[in-house]
């Protein structure tokens, strides 16, 4: 599985908590991975690694978020977009071995994948913005 496979789950995991309790992600990660079928154990590992670790790290990032957006507050985005973004400045600002200009490509790509329309501009915006 590549980076950016790897990437897509994690993020559709961060979508996720948005619509479950936290008691309930661990059955959710269970389901999730059952429906995933054959995924190599190092891979499972890395994705749920990468996503407990966002998920310790959200309210740091929020902040970063906030502070760049300028007439946005993480409270008011759209879950897409929020949740890939949270998933850019993690790796922008945590994961040192990830540049961070294949952190903002990668997280566009998100958006033009599953965002609206207006998504990959407004995420490369922001994370352009906190690249600076």
């Amino acid at each position: 599985m590549g980076r950016r496979e790897l990437r897509e789950h994690i993020f559709k995991l961060l979508f996720f908590t948005e619509f479950h309790d936290a008691e309930e992600m661990e059955q959710q990660l269970s389901i999730y991975f059952e429906d995933l079928g054959d995924v190599e154990e190092k891979n499972q590992e890395y994705i749920e690694g990468k996503y407990q670790m966002i998920l310790e790290k959200e309210t740091e990032i929020d902040a970063s978020i906030d502070q760049i957006a300028e007439g946005w507050k993480t409270t008011r985005m759209g879950k897409v977009d929020l949740t890939i973004l949270r998933l850019a400045v993690y790796e922008m600002k945590f994961d040192e071995e990830i540049p961070v200009g294949v952190a903002i490509n990668e997280a566009v790509e998100l958006a033009k994948k599953f965002g609206g329309d207006d998504s990959p501009a407004f995420v490369n915006g922001i994370l352009a913005k906190l690249a600076l």
